[in-house]
């Protein structure tokens, strides 16, 4: 049985049971039969559909967004603004599509050349509980779009998430079998992934569940995208405005409690205003409230399931122990829950979980340096390769550290990194390959053919 736990009270929400092999091969190969029926439909249709399933997120916001915040413990306000930007990226596939996917006409010797986009077929998407709705949609919009059909293996955590955005496509008016569930644990997802019916894989996961489904996938020669992990780094250039980058920064370090990919993780200061910074930050942070995701007044609630929360833990006293000093927070509170607090951790050197590991959790990693060239440097030591800001008065030297310096898929200037689905998401390094949403995310998994005609 896969069991969704209330991660504020520990309480169990509900328990599902498992398909067995010959369920799951049954719905591989109906979805299979349905995706060359549903290629097959215009553009118009799919976007009258997609506008349908954007119409059922903003009619059923609240519903959908009390499911996320009592399964994965996501406050209730950031639920409500994931449910409207789920609605946002079917929108805007909805409108552009057609335009994306376009023949691309090119002269050559033949009397006709071109670039055709034509669908692959049944995508595997392998995600995960901390955005349990805008991870699926994300992938979902553009790639029933582009004509495919998709099989959804969620979080184990997050199965009614899972369960009501199948609902949502099938009241939508999605033809039956074009996208659905697979109520598997982890240790099924191998056979899925070799199944012949089964044409590409996306997984958003941590690295090593990147690395083995890549793994497998290649074995059987099939595309995969990866999103991963990362450590993103947060430069503060001396000449910063220091109220508002510590406020954006410590926004950026606790949206979701902290358990995001792309939230900021590592806060590289430049010595000469380091100390203000740091008093700055630490004051801020101290401020934002812990307590009932439902309620909204909250700004975190707790960490989506028990064991994440002490590996958290872990990971903090580690540092301590390595000699990285405590500023705030680091206690697990004597409370019902997966509570963590805020906190900061400063002096921190390479060798600690707080300078090498991503931390998943509302952990703050202050950084001194010297100067501009060491905080590129130190922003750059990582495996990983998400995301990564920088903060100054100068517009055009943030600019060109952004877009020449700093290793990661998206750079921002005096803001934190976020995604759009007009702007493609991704990564480098360990943090995976491929891209999703704006045009680039839609040509993902398509088959990108050559017509020519003598």
């Amino acid at each position: 049985m896969l069991k969704s736990i209330n991660p504020a009270n520990d309480e169990l929400l509900q328990q599902y049971a498992e398909m067995n092999p010959d369920e799951v091969l049954d719905i591989l190969k109906e979805t299979n039969s349905v995706q060359h029926e549903w290629k097959l439909t215009t553009f118009s249709h799919r976007s009258a559909l997609m506008k349908n399933a954007a119409k059922i997120l903003h009619e059923r916001k609240e519903e959908f967004a009390k499911l996320m915040t009592l399964e994965m413990g996501k406050p209730i306000l950031q639920s409500k603004a994931e449910v409207e930007k789920c609605a946002w990226v079917c929108d805007y596939y909805a409108d552009n599509a057609e335009k994306f996917l376009a023949n691309e006409i090119i002269k050559t010797e033949f009397s006709k050349s071109y670039v055709s986009f034509q669908p692959l077929g049944v995508v595997l998407a392998i995600m995960p509980w901390n955005f349990p709705f805008w991870q699926v949609f994300r992938f979902a919009a553009p790639t029933l779009m582009a004509g495919n059909a998709s099989v959804l293996k969620h979080a184990s955590n997050v199965m009614g998430c899972a369960i009501a955005i199948e609902k949502i496509f099938n009241d939508a008016g999605f033809l039956e079998n074009l996208f659905r569930t697979l109520v598997i644990s982890s240790k099924k997802v191998e056979a899925v992934i070799r199944n012949k019916n089964v044409q590409a894989v996306t997984l958003t996961g941590s690295t090593p569940a990147g690395s083995t489904v890549a793994s497998v996938a290649g074995s059987e020669i099939k595309k995969t995208v990866l999103e991963l992990g990362g450590s993103d780094p947060y430069i503060i250039l001396e000449d910063v405005d220091l109220e508002s980058a510590a406020e954006i920064c410590v926004n950026a370090r606790l949206i979701n409690s902290g358990q995001s990919c792309i939230a900021a993780k590592r806060f590289i200061v430049v010595e000469e205003i380091y100390k203000m910074f740091e008093e700055l930050f630490v004051q801020k942070m101290k401020s934002k409230k812990m307590g009932n995701p439902l309620d909204e007044s909250n700004h975190l609630g707790p960490q989506a399931r028990t064991d994440l929360r002490n590996e958290l833990h872990d990971q903090v006293k580690r540092s301590i122990t390595k000699g990285a000093k405590l500023l705030l927070g680091g206690e697990i509170p004597n409370v019902k829950g997966a509570y963590y607090p805020p906190t900061v951790l400063s002096n921190i050197s390479p060798g600690m979980p707080a300078y090498d590991d991503e931390i998943f959790g509302p952990v703050a990693s202050l950084i001194k340096v010297k100067n501009e060239k060491e905080a590129i440097k130190v922003a750059n030591a990582t495996s990983f390769g998400l995301g990564a800001a920088v903060f100054t008065k100068d517009n055009e030297r943030g600019e060109k550290i952004a877009e020449k310096e700093l290793v990661a898929g998206s750079c921002f200037v005096n803001d934190s990194v976020r995604s759009d689905p007009r702007l493609p998401f991704g990564g480098v390094k360990e943090s995976g390959y491929g891209r999703e949403l704006s045009v680039l995310g839609i040509r993902e998994f398509v088959n990108i053919k050559t017509v020519c005609r003598k």
